[in-house]
């Protein structure tokens, strides 16, 4: 197991654009729009693309956040409810928020009995300290201001509260960043094309997870937006990692 690092120091409803594939510049309408064409085989996609590791990020995930019954907790981009209905088991409250209108309409044929709510990361439509946590998995580099997420997912957390983030990263060991580069390249075009409903979202999803910044940068950016504590352990080696913190009292 790896040691944990310490880094350095009721909103308007989205309309889905009609759109192949969101840009970087990530407008809410159009990440909607995408990912209301991918809905329904979005979840198969994934375990396609993680190669079966997607389960083993949602388990250290789920042990990060540690819910209890008692506790409401949100999971934010959420999706079809995968990740949600994982973390209902433990007995919390747990509600689903996801910004596209086709996923949520998924997840409630597959998982009626959760809560969804259609919501922007950007503008939460929950009230102050309403949450005793908040997640969000593999959601945080859609959001078009990320630092604005982060500062809404600690308004709506209580003081004492927890954040758990798991998002993609950056490899830690030269060859393996080499064969990752590769794989998103050259490989993971090829299995969208074979198993995604819309092969060209998938363009965004590469060029996204390119860009998005290392663990030290974000782990210093969750300070600046309001939290505390903040820790990251990396997980695959670097290609994934998880982020947590707590929201300050007082």
């Amino acid at each position: 197991m790896q040691q944990d690092h310490q880094p350095q120091t009721p909103p308007a409803t989205t309309q889905a654009a009609d759109v192949d594939r969101a840009g970087l510049d990530k407008k809410p309408s159009e990440i909607a729009g995408m990912f209301n064409k991918v809905a329904r085989r979005y979840d198969l996609t994934n375990e396609a693309f993680t190669l079966g590791q997607l389960h083993i990020w949602r388990r250290a995930t789920r042990r990060a956040l540690n819910p209890k019954p008692g506790q409401r907790i949100l999971d934010l981009a959420a999706g079809t409810g995968s990740s949600t209905a994982a973390l209902a088991e433990s007995g919390a409250e747990v509600v689903a928020c996801d910004l596209s209108e086709g996923m949520i309409e998924v997840g409630r044929k597959r998982h009626p009995e959760l809560q969804f709510v259609q919501g922007d990361a950007t503008n939460l439509p929950f009230a102050d300290a309403s949450f005793d946590a908040a997640t969000i998995s593999f959601g945080l580099r859609n959001v078009v201001d990320t630092r604005l997420a982060l500062k809404e997912m600690a308004r709506v957390v209580k003081p004492g509260g927890q954040l758990v983030i798991c998002e993609v990263s950056h490899p830690t060991w030269k060859p393996l960043e080499l064969g990752y580069n590769f794989y998103l390249k050259q490989v993971l075009t090829r299995i969208a094309e074979m198993v995604s409903s819309d092969g060209a979202a998938y363009e965004y999803f590469i060029e996204s997870i390119q860009d998005w910044p290392d663990q030290e940068v974000l782990g210093r950016m969750i300070v600046e937006c309001g939290w505390s504590k903040v820790q990251y352990r990396n997980y695959t080696g670097g290609i994934v990692a998880i982020h947590r913190a707590l929201r300050p009292r007082g």
